[in-house]
């Protein structure tokens, strides 16, 4: 980062954090007997939770964000001092929040920053005055467990984002509401894709028949793109003993997202949290041979990670997930050639779906931390190397992360970007040395010698559901045709019309287009606009002409009117339109040609 990004950098982060003080100064106006907790400044903005007599509503934004702009304008000082713990206690006696975070201070003393009358617990880097903040916009209440515990009280979080320029802000508030016209969740509903229900529980969404469609095509998509790479496709159980996860180390090191263990009979067995235990059993049942090597298992495996309930919402985050899972082993001097081969199937995968705006990750240990990660020097020094190495070689840009590494292996995470810039990992390759030892794997080398295999770990496109709710905003719900749940629907434009319509819709059909018709008593522009509202990529509109030609009149979901055409001509343009989605030009680094 250069200097001039660190200046500006510093500069948001005082404004963001002055402005946070000067809203909890505005909400403790409007409720004196307010418990205020904290309030930092975030990657866009600030924002400061509270515990208060009400449930804030949007229409209380505004008085909020008024009470600011005149603490603004009266430009006051930030000014700081420096007390001994039992003042503080004294001066937040009726602030439990304040007391907690002061008992959890080691030094004796604590700093207070004041502007006008209101004073709050803050270790500090303000603006000088409260003149001296950036533009600002109050967006949005929110509920946030106090300390991120769900057995500690629900607050209300008052969120507000900050540019340096009213222009920047502007551009970002024009996008958040383009974001949450493609909100995942609001489209879900409107579209059929998936329902939630408090009798299933938090977390756990029902793939509507049109979301059930969506998914069955992405893993038919990813299914024939791995054996075509020379995967073998595996089952495995829900379930594991808990010896299993004790053996891999999951056990110690995920326990906390893990569901509780059910004790049956003699044995403890616990939902699944990840596959690649069952995998690397699957590898151990027999002994291999070097020339076997690399073998490639996949699977669309369920997992189950006891996610907090704050935490869940939409497809975004589940509780159960499914991975497109696969696990890669093979020999050292494979790991290179077999990195290639999934950095191939990414690239080709994110050029079908539309995928273009995302950057490489590379995830790595924190020295530092012994809890978190396998304590071995060598292993993580050679990992490291290879995935710094073979992304060089590819000729791929990428960042360095410390500390994001999975416990027993780097990895890189691909993190792809949404209307908002915000990221997220959609797909991710680990480089294992420590599974194969803690479950003994072996080959046999050419000179008959036993040796360890490495594990590659991937997922192409990650959870199904996390890629759903990613596509849903990507397009706002208008998929690509050949992921449209309903690609077209016939519309009679009279009841005599009927019977030409399901010959119409069983051509569909019979060329495996998903087709449907509406037969409701609407009139033609109404059906028109339904099917436009359902995001439905073509409507094709039959009445006597059409009947007597044995042709349709196409219409597009973007209003576009195609005219009539001969029923086959029309079979023809929808067979290629999808067979060009299906096989693109894949942009970007040639992996391929560089492994």
């Amino acid at each position: 980062m250069s200097l001039e990004e660190l200046e500006q950098e510093e500069r948001l982060y005082r404004m963001r954090h002055s402005a946070a003080h000067i809203m909890a100064e505005a909400v403790l106006g409007m409720f004196p007997d307010a418990k205020f907790a904290i309030g930092p400044p975030i990657e866009t903005g600030f924002y400061y939770d509270f515990l208060l007599p009400r449930a804030l509503t949007p229409e209380d934004l505004p008085e909020i964000e008024r009470r600011m702009k005149f603490r603004v304008k009266s430009d006051v000082p930030f000014e700081r001092a420096d007390v001994t713990k039992d003042a503080a206690w004294e001066r937040f006696a009726d602030q439990p929040f304040k007391l907690e975070i002061i008992d959890g201070v080691p030094d004796e003393t604590v700093s207070l920053y004041t502007h006008a009358k209101f004073t709050d617990l803050c270790q500090g880097r303000h603006t000088d005055t409260t003149g001296q903040v950036a533009p600002f916009k109050l967006v949005s209440v929110a509920g946030a467990y106090w300390r991120g515990d769900e057995k500690k009280p629900m607050l209300q979080r008052v969120y507000g984002v900050m540019f340096e320029t009213q222009e920047q802000l502007d551009d970002y508030l024009a996008r958040m509401e383009e974001a949450a016209k493609r909100d995942h969740r609001k489209l879900g509903r409107e579209l059929g894709i998936y329902m939630t229900s408090d009798l299933v529980g938090s977390g756990l969404p029902l793939l509507l028949p049109k979301g059930a469609t969506v998914r069955r095509l992405l893993e038919e998509y990813m299914l024939k793109q791995e054996r075509d790479a020379g995967y073998q496709h595996v089952y495995t159980p829900d379930l594991g003993k808990v010896e299993l996860y004790k053996t891999s180390g999951h056990w110690d090191h995920y326990r906390d997202i893990m569901y509780p263990p059910m004790d049956l009979e003699h044995e403890q067995l616990v939902l699944t949290p990840m596959n690649c235990p069952h995998h690397i059993l699957i590898y151990k049942d027999g002994l291999h041979s070097y020339r076997e090597l690399p073998i490639r298992i996949g699977e669309f495996g369920t997992m189950y990670r006891y996610e907090k309930s704050g935490a869940v919402g939409g497809l975004s985050r589940v509780r159960a997930i499914n991975l497109n899972d696969g696990h890669l082993f093979c020999r050292p001097d494979q790991v290179k050639a077999e990195f290639a081969g999934v950095m191939r199937l990414v690239e080709r995968a994110y050029a079908t779906l539309g995928i273009t705006d995302y950057s490489y990750r590379l995830s790595l240990r924190d020295p530092a931390d012994k809890e978190k990660y396998v304590q071995n020097d060598a292993m993580w020094e050679m990992g490291e190397r290879v995935l710094r190495e073979a992304m060089v070689e590819l000729g791929l840009p990428f960042v360095e992360a410390p500390g994001e590494a999975a416990f027993y292996g780097p990895k890189l995470d691909i993190q792809v970007r949404d209307v908002l810039g915000r990221e997220e990992s959609i797909s991710t390759i680990q480089v294992d040395f420590h599974l194969p030892n803690q479950f003994e794997l072996e080959y046999v080398d050419e000179e008959s010698n036993r040796q360890r295999p490495v594990i590659i770990h991937r997922g192409i496109i990650g959870a199904t559901e996390r890629i759903m709710a990613y596509l849903i905003e990507l397009y706002a719900g208008a998929f690509p045709t050949w992921l449209a749940p309903v690609q077209v629907t016939v519309i009679p434009i009279a009841d005599r019309h009927i019977d030409y319509g399901h010959q119409v819709l069983s051509s569909l059909r019979a060329t495996d287009i998903r087709a449907e018709m509406d037969i409701r008593s609407e009139r033609m522009n109404n059906k028109i606009r339904h099917a436009q509202l359902q995001k439905i990529p073509y409507m094709l509109v039959v009445g006597d002409k059409e009947a007597e030609e044995q042709a349709v009149s196409v219409r597009t979901r973007a209003g576009e009117d195609l005219k009539s055409m001969p029923l086959f001509q029309f079979l023809d343009r929808i067979k290629d339109e999808i067979a060009e989605s299906l096989d693109p030009e894949v942009a970007g680094p040639d992996v391929g040609a560089r492994a």
